[in-house]
């Protein structure tokens, strides 16, 4: 018996050092933290698939689909079905959402959000809150897709996994990354563009540190799905006309086109949501008329519905007259923006794929009618449109680029969707600056552009900078007094209270010296520049410089005024500089 207790014993602690004997080699050797990723990676693409084919089958159950049969590609979807059950899940949704927010208030962190203010720290219950109400969702019918949760998933697990294995900042970063990347790529089948959208919109840059842990995780995130049979959402584009070099003008054209639409929807999806608040119903009855609405859009036609796989495979594959497309791109639109603005959880990449391909049909359908005689190819329109709507939209221009190469296995269609890719970027960046994500952080009043690192600012506060061990004397004290305490040289400045300890200023003690007669207070400098404890590094740096202050004095608060440390400017820049120097080397993998 106790030989057998003894080997229990033994065991358990061997159990119990072995996750620190693994820190320790993925703290130390990056090829285990590129093993690590591939293990989120794989984690990441498991849940895509459950996620595709759960809703899938939803979407069969409600709708009464074929088998096989995508919901946005049906055609004899019973009507009373399209228009109650986008409405009775708007209701539920609705119901959900409210009980979520009288039991959880706080709002769920994003991976791109984690990434650029918190170390990549995200919270795993809430993932799967937002993963529930994204499937709820989609599987009701609403036009939101289902990639922003895949995303939402993958970062929480790579987070989740890294602080278990209490992982550095910038590792944790990469991680969240991989595994948001690698669901992407499980939801398309595309490895390279799922690493390219963890590079360009969850990490925020591409470096040699980080190009490992992300590919494999792609990779392994890939392999997943290719043990389930029909798990990919992909398709594959078969691409028949060719491209001369004079059709590069109206593919720069097309670009410039669709960055004007991406950004009219992402306006118009923020003042949906603006005209169902100013109803002030209550939150499920609003997701309840939206799901109606969506459900009335549906009966038109069933095309809306969903993210919209269905839709685009038949839109690639059969030819359709120039009216109906347009009669698309306005029902998808609005039924886009009604689905987000009444309170459905999703997101826009696929609509935004599917929509830039009827964007890019019509224009060819324009140019061939205004040509009276051949024009571009409808496929490669299609193609480019996906791709440079969706980076209006989305963002991540070479993730569209690799997404293009991937679907179509294309080279010169590649070139030229990056040709337009360029252009529509550059177009948003000018005339609205956001991405839709970006553009929801803005609304919210979240001063991020990206997922690049600027956490680590709101970190370096002037509490964790001050000095704590600053000279103090009351207003009131005589000159001759204050010379007897403060002996010349031995401290620069000092800080002035009153008889409530509330500051009133600071002195410089060799103008003390050389005064005459004068009062201790009118010798006085910044009697309101003040620093508070919880302001970052950057703000303090500007209110020195404002103040024109080599230091200035820290406060509890604006009220009590009572001085807790003094920073200096030099300090301050010191950090500041260091802290930058440190970013920089994690970027170039030094």
């Amino acid at each position: 018996m106790e030989s057998l207790s003894a080997r229990l014993a033994v065991w358990g602690e061997t159990v119990l050092h072995a996750p620190q004997t693994l820190r320790s080699w993925v703290r130390t050797d990056e090829i285990w933290l590129a093993v690590l990723a591939s293990g989120v990676g794989a984690l990441a693409g498991i849940c895509a698939v459950a996620m595709n084919q759960l809703t899938q089958r939803a979407h069969t159950l409600l709708f009464a689909l074929r088998p096989g049969e995508r919901l946005s590609g049906a055609i004899d979807i019973e009507r009373w079905r399209v228009l109650l059950i986008p409405a009775l899940g708007g209701l539920m949704i609705g119901s959900l959402a409210w009980l979520l927010a009288r039991a959880w208030p706080r709002r769920p962190v994003d991976p791109i959000e984690a990434n650029a203010l918190y170390g990549g720290r995200m919270s795993l219950r809430e993932s799967l809150v937002v993963m529930i109400q994204t499937m709820l969702s989609n599987g009701a019918g609403a036009s939101v897709g289902l990639e922003a949760a895949y995303a939402q998933i993958g970062g929480a697990v790579g987070s989740k996994i890294g602080l278990a294995f209490r992982l550095r900042r910038n590792d944790m970063r990469i991680l969240v990354g991989a595994g948001a990347g690698a669901a992407i790529a499980a939801a398309f089948n595309a490895p390279l563009a799922g690493a390219f959208y963890a590079f360009e919109l969850v990490i925020g840059t591409y470096s040699l540190a980080n190009l490992a842990p992300v590919l494999l995780a792609a990779a392994a995130s890939v392999g997943i799905i290719h043990l389930f049979e029909g798990a990919s959402m992909s398709t594959q584009i078969a691409i028949t006309g060719r491209i001369a070099a004079i059709d590069y003008v109206p593919i720069l054209a097309l670009g410039l086109v669709c960055a004007l639409l991406g950004i009219a929807l992402m306006r118009g999806v923020t003042l949906t949501e603006e005209v169902i608040r100013r109803t002030r119903l209550p939150n499920c009855l609003r997701t309840a008329i939206g799901g109606l609405i969506v459900g009335g859009l549906g009966v038109i036609t069933p095309r809306v519905l969903s993210a919209g796989h269905g839709a685009l495979e038949f839109q690639l594959t059969h030819q359709t007259a120039i009216s109906a497309i347009a009669l698309l791109f306005l029902l998808k639109a609005l039924a886009s923006a009604i689905s987000l603005g009444s309170g459905f959880r999703g997101g826009l990449f696929f609509a935004s794929l599917l929509l830039g391909a009827l964007v890019g049909q019509f224009y060819s359908d324009a140019l061939h009618i205004a040509a009276h005689g051949p024009a571009l190819p409808s496929d490669i329109c299609a193609v480019v449109g996906m791709a440079s709507f969706a980076v209006a939209v989305v963002g991540g221009p070479l993730t569209m680029v690799f997404l293009a190469l991937e679907s179509t296995g294309s080279l010169p269609i590649t070139v030229a969707v990056l040709a337009a890719v360029v252009v529509s970027s550059l177009a948003v960046r000018r005339l609205f600056g956001y991405s839709f994500a970006t553009w929801r952080f803005h609304l919210r009043g979240e001063a991020i552009r990206s997922a690049v690192d600027v956490g680590w600012v709101n970190n370096l506060t002037v509490a964790g900078m001050m000095r704590r061990d600053l000279r103090t004397c009351p207003i009131t004290m005589k000159i001759e007094d204050f010379k007897r305490a403060i002996p010349l040289g031995a401290h620069q400045r000092v800080v002035l209270i009153d008889d409530q300890g509330a500051y009133q200023g600071i002195v410089l003690v060799p103008e003390v010296y050389a005064a005459g007669e004068e009062e201790l207070a009118s010798l006085v400098h910044y009697r309101d520049q003040t620093l508070l404890p919880d302001m970052n590094v950057k703000e303090a740096i500007a209110a020195l410089a404002a103040a024109e202050s080599d230091a200035l004095a820290v406060v509890e608060n604006r009220v009590s005024r009572r001085v807790i440390g003094l920073l200096t400017e030099q300090y301050a820049l010191k950090r500041y500089s260091d802290e930058l120097e440190r970013r920089k080397r994690e970027v170039t993998g030094e």
